[in-house]
């Protein structure tokens, strides 16, 4: 039996736990990251996570004080306009939400997520001070004053002073923790994949919406010499399985029509993935020697690309204090401060996040008339869409 000590132990492989990983070993900290599963970095190998991120601003940022930006920007696909379209508003009803209103730069950056893990574990490999140990688990951990003994599903175990819990919405950490969560369930399943059309996307991330969720088309860099877009088609639970098992020629023709033919007809460029949509919160952040991030403490709806933005911003908590004094990694006043410091923006944003997917399922009619006449006025008032948008990008007010 091996017995290691280091400064940071992360449970979880995914994007969050490899940003973590790069990001705390870029800081000079010592860090080993495990995962039960292998990441899958090409795109059409089996089991391959076709979903795309769509990095704001800051989170971007972060990717560059990870090291992990350059790797990344020539494959990221700008996102300068979010348009809002409600097709269910008679006649429909689209708002574009420009960055140039707030910024010089776009919103964000879109990128697959198994291109992410390729590059992600690809810069662990730069870090000599980073131990990613892929089809290896967490297990079971027992904290001490110090210290949590980590126990890892090949019967080794670490001594660290710090457990970072980013191993997702079932998280093995969380539970040996003992830390509850509290699930909230739409009865939606999203499907996801990419697709090629004709007219160009022009950097415009484009909400449709209409009574079951949101139709979302995200640019991604163009595929075999066409403009292409990823999709997420968030429909009831019945109507994603049944959607997914459509022939390839009337999937392609049901996404054409519920785009409301955006960018003319839509041909798939990938297979199709369906996930379920939750909203889930840990009710702590925090227990001794251990810190949730990521779908490990929050969890929500794909609106408004809150969900990887908020847990780059749980990570940047992290790295700021352990920066700001590396003695008290892991301490009960770090881990204090950091649940302070997140607690609040974390139950604001899945708030606002459940009302706009709760009124995005909305069917009736004179609910869906609300939501239109509600996304007119907001946007009519500059100095309110100019809020919004900075609150978007992760300011508080």
């Amino acid at each position: 039996m091996e017995r290691k000590s280091t400064d940071i132990l992360i449970g979880g492989g995914g994007v969050a736990g490899l940003t973590a990983a790069a990001a705390f070993g870029t800081a000079g900290f010592n860090v080993t990251i495990v995962d039960p599963s292998t990441p899958i970095t090409t795109r059409d190998a089996e089991g391959a996570d076709l979903r795309t991120t769509a990095f704001l601003q800051p989170a971007q940022q972060f990717l560059e004080t990870a090291g992990l930006w350059d790797r990344l920007a020539s494959h990221a696909a700008p996102l300068q306009i979010m348009r809002i379209v409600d097709a269910a508003a008679n006649p429909p009803l689209i708002r574009d939400f420009d960055a140039g209103d707030i910024s010089d730069k776009p919103f964000g950056w879109n990128l697959p997520n198994w291109l992410l893990r390729r590059e992600m574990v690809a810069r662990l490999g730069e870090l000599p001070n980073v131990d990613f140990r892929p089809g290896i688990g967490f297990a079971r951990m027992l904290p001490r004053s110090e210290t949590a003994i980590v126990t890892l599903t090949d019967a080794n175990q670490i001594s660290a002073k710090l457990v970072i819990g980013a191993d997702g919405r079932s998280s093995a950490v969380r539970q040996a923790a003992g830390i509850s969560a509290t699930t909230t369930r739409y009865g939606q399943k999203a499907v996801t994949f990419a697709v090629t059309h004709d007219a160009p996307h022009d950097n415009i991330s484009t909400e449709i919406h209409r009574a079951g969720g949101p139709f979302t088309l995200v640019p991604l860099p163009d595929h075999d010499g066409k403009p292409c877009s990823a999709v997420v088609w968030m429909e009831s639970g019945p109507e994603a399985l049944r959607l997914a098992a459509l022939p390839a020629a009337e999937f392609e023709a049901a996404a054409t029509e519920r785009s409301a033919e955006t960018y003319g007809p839509l041909t798939l460029a990938s297979r199709r993935t369906v996930w379920p949509i939750i909203s889930q919160t840990a009710d702590q952040l925090t227990a001794p020697r251990t810190a949730l991030v990521a779908e490990a403490a929050h969890v929500m709806p794909p609106i408004g690309a809150q969900g990887l933005n908020m847990s780059l911003k749980d990570l940047s908590c992290l790295l700021d204090l352990a920066r700001a004094k590396p003695s008290d990694l892991g301490s009960p006043a770090m881990l204090d401060s950091y649940a302070r410091q997140r607690q609040p923006d974390i139950k604001l944003r899945a708030a606002g996040i459940d009302a706009l997917n709760r009124a995005s399922i909305a069917g009736h009619p004179v609910l869906q008339q609300m939501r239109a006449s509600g996304v007119a006025t907001l946007y009519g008032l500059t100095p309110v869409r100019r809020t919004l948008m900075k609150m978007g990008l992760g300011a508080r007010s």
